[in-house]
């Protein structure tokens, strides 16, 4: 009976986030090792069907530096990095492609599909909706360095994504965007997520990777904070608390906020059903960023 109770308080719980978020749209960015776990992924992916059955509109932006990395192994191709960006010739752009469209994007649609909801992949190949143009890139001492195939969004087509979503339908979007000569660019799938966010006017944007949050104290994983604004996040930076691989993510949340996305979240997507503990829960399970 205590078990029951539990499981009836949990839902009482839910019901107020339910009713405050119907309707509204939210942005979920993947990325990290933890989608190449099956049980991981799948749970990710039940959350999300579970968000769009309950009256939210979500949208998901997946990665794949993982993927594209262990693809250009198996080619014999070594990857060249620049300030974090991995360098994108044509053989490269080639390999992203493949493995961003053919592989991720399509398993994750069918994932969704699967758990009963109806999905549509978003890529250059079936509906772009990512502008991009080449990016210029700094190399560590400033000066201008080629980046090749790599591209900036310039702008997002929201009207594709709106329409989607109100037809129930859950766009799965690649990180790839397109020039107006029709060249297709690699784009940093932190960077297309809050872009994303930002020019829906999205309530919300969940960063999920194989990180729990963010540490005041790195060391101390007991430190991991519930709630941060943008000025305790860049004195965490200044002081050396954040740095490395954690530093896009948060840049990615600072981004979302500054161009109107209410709150956004970093949440490890290892975490059974941590998408709507996060969401669904006073407490939640990762950090959520806000302007202030």
């Amino acid at each position: 009976m205590e078990e029951v109770t539990a499981k009836a308080s949990a839902l009482i719980e839910a019901l107020s986030y339910i009713q405050r978020f119907h309707d509204k749209t939210v942005v979920v960015k993947v990325g990290g090792s933890f989608l190449e776990d099956a049980a991981a992924k799948q749970s990710v992916m039940t959350d999300i069907v579970f968000m769009r059955t309950v009256g939210i509109h979500p949208i998901l932006v997946h990665g794949g530096g993982p993927a594209i990395s262990k693809a250009m192994k198996e080619a014999r191709l070594e990857p060249t990095w620049v300030n974090g960006l991995r360098y994108t010739d044509a053989a490269t752009l080639r390999i992203a492609q493949d493995v961003l469209i053919h592989e991720i994007n399509r398993d994750l649609v069918e994932s969704i599909r699967a758990v009963g909801a109806q999905a549509e992949p978003i890529h250059p190949l079936s509906r772009p909706v990512l502008r991009a143009a080449r990016k210029a890139g700094k190399d560590a001492a400033g000066a201008d360095v080629d980046l090749g195939f790599v591209g900036e969004v310039t702008e997002v087509d929201t009207w594709i994504l709106s329409r989607l979503t109100q037809e129930d339908v859950i766009p799965v979007v690649a990180p790839l965007g397109i020039g107006p000569d029709g060249q297709v660019y690699n784009v940093n799938a932190d960077t297309a997520a809050w872009r994303v966010a930002v020019a829906l006017g999205a309530e919300k944007l969940v960063n999920m990777s194989d990180t729990h949050g963010i540490r005041t104290e790195p060391d101390d994983p007991s430190s991991m904070a519930s709630t941060l604004t943008r000025r305790e996040i860049e004195k965490l930076i200044a002081d050396g608390k954040i740095t490395g691989g954690m530093i896009p993510k948060v840049e990615c949340c600072l981004s979302a906020v500054a161009g109107g996305v209410k709150k956004a979240h970093i949440i490890d997507g290892r975490i059974k059903h941590s998408l709507l503990l996060e969401i669904y829960t006073d407490s939640g399970v990762g950090t959520q960023v806000v302007e202030q």
